[in-house]
């Protein structure tokens, strides 16, 4: 079996090409990568963290669940969302997957 090596470490280990060449494509792929996949993804955290934190009472909103509600009580991390008449849900803020808008809900 070390006979098979030996033959193909002697087929030449040396890369062909420009070695800059092959570095500066990977360098090329990865600024390409942030751009069409972590930049967008990154700014859509920041707009759903700015959506939360701006939540009041009155507002109608989604779910990611998808229970569709009015929210009847805001706290730090949680609030309560009214999906019926006289049913009230508790749920984290963070749940919320966007806001509606105004008068969607007539109930």
């Amino acid at each position: 079996m070390d006979f098979l090596i030996q033959s193909a470490m002697a087929g030449g280990g040396e890369p062909q090409g420009n070695p800059m060449l092959s570095l500066l494509f990977m360098v090329g792929i990865l600024v390409l990568f942030f751009f069409l996949f972590i930049r967008p993804q990154q700014k859509r955290v920041k707009e759903h963290r700015q959506m939360v934190s701006e939540l009041k009472v009155g507002d109608e909103v989604v779910t990611n669940g998808g229970l569709v509600g009015r929210i009847a009580e805001v706290d730090e991390s949680f609030l309560t969302l009214n999906i019926a008449k006289n049913v009230d849900v508790r749920i984290q803020k963070d749940m919320i997957a966007r806001l509606l808008p105004k008068g969607t809900l007539d109930t």
